[in-house]
């Protein structure tokens, strides 16, 4: 099914944005493992929303209550099953939507899909909520590849026309910690302050915009990965692209690299410390689908959020008359603020369901 992910560590998130909660089940988690609740929940709060003026008025604890797979705080070899309660939702805000379709959101798609009874309210199970769970299951992967000298990190690489630096060649497990701990998710405190004032100008006017955010993977063994469809770029793009409101994902230089010479694109190898590295990284860390040893590198792209207050141009469905809504609710402004954390909790989700297949031997 569409909502579940993953080989050896297999992942389904369900729930709806105002249903009564959401969350998430857990198949293939190597038993042993503690989890750190203060770390999880530190990471959890990075996503929740209501924290400042650029993020959605909405609030939610974010607290996940673990039904099972977790005994005195390590796993247990069993499924894991984590759910979130939805306890801050104004369902009346999303009366008629199904009928009056909102520009730039699924609600159109679903009913074709699903028929009339489809739950919209909140974005239904489309919604950036489902993201959450994402960072449970995410927020554990991140510690259990800690433990192996793997670390992930990301910060908001542009918001409204505003660039943050770039990730150096051999970012730190200091930097992400720095950056993680900034609001917004940035390397340059002025484009960080930039940013805020654009987002918040948005805002002002009923409008949104978008952003891009930069993920990193440092420690990863050189090896991991295959050619064709089973590469590292396929199985990360294939789950970055699960989260609401990505658009493009590139590798490394990107599409930039289509404006190179083979020249400046090839990144040279050199021997540092005893080791093969290269002088750049244009392919973002990966050769052939696979890993060389270098830092993971991409970024991912975010539409602007649909849901705005300005009037927009939509149909009845029902009628096939032409119709304008005015979407009321509590919507981010930049719904790339918040996705910081989503896109380092989904790379740990797929690189550890990777790892887990190359220990073909059982051990981790």
């Amino acid at each position: 099914m569409s909502s579940e992910m993953g080989n050896i560590l297999k992942i389904s998130i369900f729930g709806q944005s105002h249903g009564a909660a959401v969350g998430v089940t857990v198949q293939g988690l190597p038993s042993g493992e503690r989890v750190d609740m203060e770390e999880l929940m530190a990471f959890m709060a990075r996503r929740a929303p209501g924290q400042s003026s650029i993020t959605t008025a909405r609030r939610e604890k974010d607290e996940p209550k673990f039904l099972s797979g977790l005994e005195n705080g390590v796993t247990c070899g069993f499924p894991l099953c984590a759910v979130i309660e939805n306890t801050d939702t104004r369902s009346g805000d999303y009366a008629g939507y199904t009928q009056t379709p909102r520009p730039g959101h699924a609600d159109y798609t679903a009913r074709l899909r699903y028929g009339d009874s489809v739950d919209m309210r909140g974005g239904g199970h489309f919604s950036a909520r489902l993201t959450a769970p994402l960072c449970i299951i995410g927020g554990i992967a991140k510690q259990i590849l800690a433990r192996r000298g793997i670390h992930i990190g990301a910060h908001l690489k542009a918001a409204g026309g505003v660039q943050d630096d770039s990730f150096p060649l051999s970012p730190t497990k200091e930097l992400f910690d720095t950056v993680a701990a900034r609001s917004p998710s940035v390397i340059n405190l002025t484009a960080g302050e930039r940013m805020r004032e654009r987002i918040e100008q948005a805002r002002a006017e009923l409008d949104s915009v978008g952003g891009v955010v930069e993920c990193a993977v440092i420690g990863l063994p050189a090896g991991i990965g295959g050619p064709m469809f089973d590469g590292v770029e396929n199985r990360l793009a294939q789950a970055l692209f699960g989260i609401p409101a990505v658009k493009g994902v590139e590798f490394g230089a990107g599409f930039a690299c289509a404006d190179m010479r083979g020249s400046e694109n090839n990144d040279a190898f050199a021997v540092e410390e005893g080791k093969i590295v290269t002088v750049t990284n244009n392919s973002g860390g990966i050769l052939g689908g696979i890993t060389n040893g270098m830092p993971v590198v991409f970024r991912i792209a975010l539409k602007p959020t649909p849901s705005i207050g300005r009037k927009q141009q939509t149909v009845n469905v029902d009628t096939m008359q032409s119709a304008e809504i005015e979407i009321k609710g509590r919507h981010d402004p930049c719904v790339a603020v918040r996705t910081v954390p989503v896109a380092e909790a989904v790379a740990a989700i797929v690189i550890l369901d990777m790892l887990l297949e190359e220990k073909t031997d059982g051990s981790f």
